[in-house]
């Protein structure tokens, strides 16, 4: 991993492939590994939330947008990356602590997505407060298909936002979803063409900005506080099932059958 990552001390940023840019009191954070589709490994997990705590203790910062590129927001996390599991308690974990940090932050969080958004690159939007999405965006949480289980909250979210059944359909059966898709669902604000999507997102990071601040970091904390501390309880039995379920043979042979470009055999287990 070394050699892919450009590391430098605490600051902006933690590594290359993760950048930061703050301007207009927008912190804007890009997904920035698009020959790999922008997936995400520890390091970068690392970035992401170091960005937030940046926005939380500037106070110059007034909001927050995720974003890649107009091809791709990310496919999710780094197989080789995580083919070691966790590394150590949920929370403690680079990614565990990402999506804390998103579920609590003190400034509202914004997101441009386009092309795949696989995995947390679905989930991770259940805790921004605006979502806009390229009519090329393909979301997707294919955990079962891998042998493993849901995750940020998703399994306590998406069944209060789209009722269980709609939610068991997108999280047991692991199919993609259109934007349009999306809309319809409530799960985002508008669907763009892919070269502005970030731009529409900017806009509305600009409206945020210009709002008063402490009525929108009051407004949002009014927002997330009914499910607060059962949305930590879910996220934390969520990762610590996802940490056991990396280690299963299950998660083994899909991963197995992905590098060897075949479809899974799931008929052995039981």
């Amino acid at each position: 991993i070394a050699d892919i990552f450009d590391i430098k001390t605490a600051g902006d940023i933690v590594t290359d492939l993760v950048l930061t840019e703050k301007k207009n009191h927008i912190l804007t954070v890009r997904i920035n590994r698009l020959d790999r589709k922008n997936a995400l490994t520890h390091d970068m997990y690392t970035a992401l939330g170091d960005a937030i705590e940046q926005a939380r203790d500037d106070s110059d910062i007034r909001c927050i947008l995720y974003t890649g590129s107009d091809e791709c927001f990310t496919a999710g996390n780094d197989l080789g990356d995580f083919s070691a599991g966790l590394p150590g308690e949920f929370e403690d974990t680079p990614v565990g602590r990402f999506l804390l940090l998103m579920a609590t932050s003190n400034k509202p969080i914004v997101a441009s997505v386009n092309g795949p958004a696989v995995g947390i690159g679905t989930t991770m939007l259940l805790h921004c407060d605006m979502v806009f999405a390229g009519n090329n965006t393909r979301f997707q949480m294919p955990f079962a298909n891998l042998g493993l289980c849901p995750e940020g909250g998703s399994s306590l979210l998406l069944p209060s936002w789209l009722g269980r059944v709609r939610a068991a359909e997108l999280l047991m059966l692991g199919g993609a979803f259109t934007a349009e898709d999306a809309l319809r669902m409530g799960l985002i604000n508008r669907v763009c063409e892919p070269s502005q999507t970030e731009t529409t997102a900017l806009q509305a990071c600009a409206r945020l900005a210009a709002q008063p601040p402490a009525a929108v970091r009051a407004t949002r904390e009014l927002l997330n506080r009914s499910g607060g501390n059962e949305l930590k309880a879910a996220m934390l039995a969520e990762g610590k099932l996802f940490a056991e379920r990396l280690k299963s043979p299950e998660n083994a042979e899909a991963i197995k059958a992905f590098t060897e470009k075949r479809k899974p055999d799931f008929s052995s287990f039981s």
